[in-house]
């Protein structure tokens, strides 16, 4: 008892230690210039800075994050320069800190004012935070990530960036195995006969060197590639699962006769195909954008490219692949009204310039949200995103859906590539075991929002 009344008294503690950066600071020179003799910026989302920020009186606030924490100070800094009054606080937390120790916070009035949000923690977080101060037809004239996201005609936030999946392959083993870029499979058919001349195997018959690794990453491909048969992830009203479907499992048996018909990979080809493509092991993996960052970061050595998912046709399909968001700022509806006025003028400082949406996106590679930046020169140059542009509004958003999703997904990879048990036996009990996941859920999906939706 004594111990676990002392951890809680450190989580306490620690929150409010985060939380006492508010108010004044008396390092701040107020501000007695309204006219600072700039233009007004921005396209449909204008800022205008010639104005006063809490009447010229210094104030206090804070950001709180889990990375990224260069991205935004450099936006935090841009905004000091122009009001000398104000100081935006960054505290970064750890990943599984910050959602225990930013509900928490929240629920008082000391709580930080902006906070950083992924989209996974909504229903934790939705209750705390204010509508932004910006015209709901102005967000979606900016931006591309805005519908999916209304509540009651209003945005809490939204998403700046898309992230979503590509097939990464090795250059060197590209190039030894005779193939060139002409070669980059368009269609799954294609995909299969390049991961077979890109396998290699000892004089035993055992690979070692995979043409194509899932291991890993079947949860991931699963969930969004049937909607290339325009097989939705969820029932027409947005709230039953529809995952035993026939989309679904030709595309795992697909999956299933390039291990055990092809031969190009195999589930017990180590159970991380990250790190054996980092390895040099394996010549092409699907990854989501953050792989770029982990290449760069852990495997420097590798000489890598990156092309689209390929089409079951081709064809450009109902949509690609699925996609989640990165997320702009919450604004913490408990924080006072002075700090709250300040994170809203920040917020749509940061939204109505450009730098933000193109520093973040080439931190993360997400294709960014924002329309005007769409065409950067950097955001082109950068390899996955280039990739993603080509049919960027082909990729479709189910929701923030519950984790059991894929939870049961990676335990159908179990069962069917590990312990070899029927395809359709093993998607079946799939269905009935999320739905027995999410019987009280209140989740309603997002797929209806997509462009294509109707098409």
């Amino acid at each position: 008892m004594f111990k676990k009344l002392w951890i809680s008294m450190l989580v306490l503690l620690s929150v409010l230690v985060a939380c006492s950066g508010g108010g004044a600071s008396n390092n701040l020179t107020k501000d007695e210039t309204p006219d600072k003799g700039m233009e007004v910026f921005g396209e449909a989302v204008m800022f205008n800075p010639n104005k006063l920020v809490n009447d010229g009186e210094p104030i206090t606030i804070e950001l709180w994050t889990w990375g990224a924490e260069d991205v935004f100070q450099k936006q935090i800094d841009a905004y000091k320069e122009i009001y000398p009054n104000v100081d935006i606080k960054t505290v970064v937390n750890p990943w599984d800190e910050m959602w225990t120790k930013l509900p928490l916070a929240l629920q008082g009035d000391d709580g930080p004012a902006l906070f950083n949000i992924h989209n996974s923690q909504h229903d934790n977080l939705i209750n705390f935070l204010a509508p932004y101060d910006i015209p709901l037809a102005d967000l979606q004239a900016d931006f591309s990530g805005v519908d999916a996201h209304i509540i009651d005609g209003d945005i809490h936030y939204f998403d700046i960036g898309i992230m979503t999946g590509s097939i990464f392959y090795n250059k060197v083993l590209w190039e030894e195995a005779g193939l060139t870029e002409e070669d980059i499979p368009h269609t799954w058919e294609e995909f299969a006969l390049v991961a077979k001349q890109l396998t290699k195997k000892d004089d035993t018959g055992s690979i070692i060197q995979a043409g194509y690794n899932f291991n890993g990453d079947y949860q991931a491909m699963v969930l969004g590639l049937p909607y290339q048969q325009e097989d939705l992830l969820f029932s027409e009203n947005g709230q039953n699962i529809n995952y035993d479907s026939e989309a679904r499992l030709a595309f795992t048996e697909y999956l299933h006769e390039l291990y055990y018909e092809h031969e190009v990979g195999s589930p017990n080809f180590g159970d991380d195909s990250s790190q054996s493509f980092g390895n040099g092991q394996s010549a092409m993996v699907y990854k989501w954008g953050w792989f770029q960052g982990e290449l760069n970061n852990n495997y420097p050595d590798i000489e890598w490219g990156v092309f689209q998912t390929p089409f079951i046709t081709e064809e450009i399909p109902f949509a690609i692949d699925r996609y989640n968001g990165e997320s702009t700022f919450g604004i913490n509806k408990n924080a006072p009204s002075a700090e709250q006025e300040v994170a809203q003028d920040f917020v749509r400082f940061v939204l109505a310039g450009d730098d933000f949406s193109v520093d973040y996106a080439l931190l993360n590679s997400t294709f960014p949200t924002k329309y005007a930046v769409a065409n950067h020169a950097e955001i082109l140059s950068n390899p996955v995103l280039s990739v993603l542009s080509e049919n960027i509004d082909r990729y479709m958003w189910p929701g923030p859906f519950p984790a059991i999703i894929e939870t049961v997904s990676g335990q159908v990879f179990q069962e069917i590539f590990y312990n070899r048990k029927d395809i359709e036996s093993v998607l079946s009990q799939a269905q009935e075991d999320i739905e027995n996941g999410m019987s009280q859920s209140k989740f309603i999906s997002a797929e209806k929002n997509y462009l294509h939706y109707n098409d």
